[in-house]
């Protein structure tokens, strides 16, 4: 599967469901045009993982709401939960290891941790 266009408008429905990597970039960022070429061809051996990428100049809100201040970032979600966040380029064996540690997560653990963490924070 090829690498999709992300927008604000189709963001919500993309991360809502399964595991969804994003690459936030620009066009004029040499170690995200470096990155591209790694991110595709991982996209075309995971077919059952959505590949997206994030404009920064296009998609400046989105950037924003995510706090993004260097690039390129890899974010990814897993049923709509960020699981992985990280500026920088990396190489193929880096970005293999983050999609299985990823697919290995227990997603169960991870929300439970998640309400632990807000009743930790409501608590105070």
């Amino acid at each position: 599967m090829a690498t999709r266009q992300i927008t604000t408008d189709t963001f919500e429905d993309i991360v809502k469901d399964g595991i969804v990597l994003l690459d936030f970039w620009a066009e004029w960022c040499p170690p995200c045009r470096a990155f591209g070429p790694v991110f595709e061809k991982a996209s075309n051996t995971h077919t059952d993982i959505v590949f997206g990428k994030v404009d920064t100049e296009a998609e400046g809100r989105l950037a924003a709401a995510f706090d993004i201040t260097s690039i390129p970032t890899l974010m990814v979600f897993r049923d709509g939960i960020i699981v992985f966040s990280q500026p920088g380029a990396l190489n193929a064996s880096q970005l293999e290891r983050v999609i299985t540690a990823v697919r290995e997560l227990d997603m169960d653990d991870v929300r439970a941790q998640i309400a632990a963490r807000e009743t930790q924070d409501a608590g105070r």
